[in-house]
């Protein structure tokens, strides 16, 4: 795979995150605020924009698609926190997972920054 080796790591992880929106709805429909409306609709777009950045990741257009990476990333935390707030959301999560995942998020941001 070439220097570049963690790129496919990454490529891939999104495309499976993407596809798992719609195998496994219920997770992220769950952890959505309920402040927001049409959880649906949001559960099966940012499924479908990890999917397509995902692939995009791996063409010409990497360094538009790491952007996008980057802003939906930005776009999701507030559910990450939600998740954190409502102590898993009936979820058997670890705290200390839930914890975790905020860095975690920053991480995930600067990965995808290598490649913008």
């Amino acid at each position: 795979m070439g220097a570049q080796w963690d790129l496919y790591v990454m490529a891939v992880l999104y495309v499976l995150a993407g596809v798992n929106h719609f195998v496994n709805p219920t997770f992220y429909l769950r952890i959505i605020p309920p402040v927001l409306k049409y959880k649906q609709l949001i559960n099966s777009v940012s499924g479908g924009a990890e999917i397509v950045f995902g692939v995009l990741l791996l063409t010409p257009y990497r360094s538009t698609a790491a952007v996008a990476v980057i802003g939906l990333l930005i776009a999701v935390f507030p559910a990450n926190v939600y998740h954190l707030m409502q102590k898993g959301a009936g979820m058997k999560v670890p705290i200390w997972g839930l914890w975790l995942r905020l860095p975690l998020q920053g991480l995930l941001i600067w990965w995808a920054w290598q490649y913008v």
